[in-house]
Order: structure tokens, then sequence, then C-alpha cells
């Protein structure tokens, strides 16, 4: 089994094969700061199964021990790797071709967590841009 991924523009594309383990949704300040986005969804891969098959992503070591990956024409982030796991490569789920085949399986950094997603499956929902017809949360 290979799994598909890669940036926004296209630029940077990776391949991993093999299952992935581990996904889970991290709220810690780093990611959320690395994406600029509320919470994170990884899933894990071996590292000697994943390759990038197009492009070359720009690396940032973010804190000791840990680089993030990431699309230097357009800035999307791509992967997380720990110095002390060096058999492993965290890949940021919403890059994958399908994403849906890669659903949390629990959350991480929940101290970190900004306490408004507590609120997220409670807002009005649009099938597309805001303004359209509002649709209400499924509970």
């Amino acid at each position: 089994m290979t799994t598909r991924g890669g940036c926004l523009c296209g630029a940077v594309r990776f391949a991993a094969s093999g299952e992935s383990t581990h996904p889970t949704l991290c709220h810690c300040e780093s990611c959320r700061r690395s994406t600029g986005a509320p919470a994170v969804a990884w899933t894990t891969f071996a590292r000697g199964g994943f390759r990038f098959t197009a492009g070359t992503p720009a690396e940032h070591r973010s804190s000791p021990g840990v680089a993030r990956t990431f699309c230097s024409r357009c800035g999307s982030a791509l992967t997380y790797a720990r110095d002390e796991l060096p058999d492993e490569i965290d890949v940021i789920v919403a890059a994958l071709d399908e994403p849906e085949g890669h659903p949390p399986a629990d959350e991480t950094w929940c101290d970190e967590r900004l306490a408004w997603m507590d609120r997220v499956g409670t807002l009005p929902r649009f099938p597309g841009a805001r303004g359209e017809k509002v649709t209400k949360p499924k509970r």
C-alpha cells in the first residue's frame, strides 16, 4: 500500500509505503504556530518507507531534536520528525491525497488545547462559503 500527498501548490510531493500508525489530533502550541491551525491531525509512517517524490522541502528545527518540513514556495507544512525516533516520520493528514482514510484515534497535548475548540461541533455549518444555506450540526 502506498499513500501519497503533497503541498498546496504541488511543488513538493511524497509517497509512503505501508500502513500508517498513531493517527492523532495535536493541540500543542508548536504545531498550532507552525501551521496556523487550531489543531493539527498527524499520522505516522516508517521513515524507511517515506520519500519525497517531487521537489525538496525546506526544513525548520522548531525545537531541540525536532525537524519540520514545509514547502518553501507555498508554505504548506508537511512532516515532523524527532531525532530520538529515527525510524518514524509524522505526516500532516491534510497534506495526504486521501485524508479521509486517516481519522484521528486520539487527541494529544490537550493541556494546550484552545478552550473555544469545545464549541466547534455546535457552530452553524455552511456547505461552502459563509452566507450560503446554513445546516445544523449533526449530533
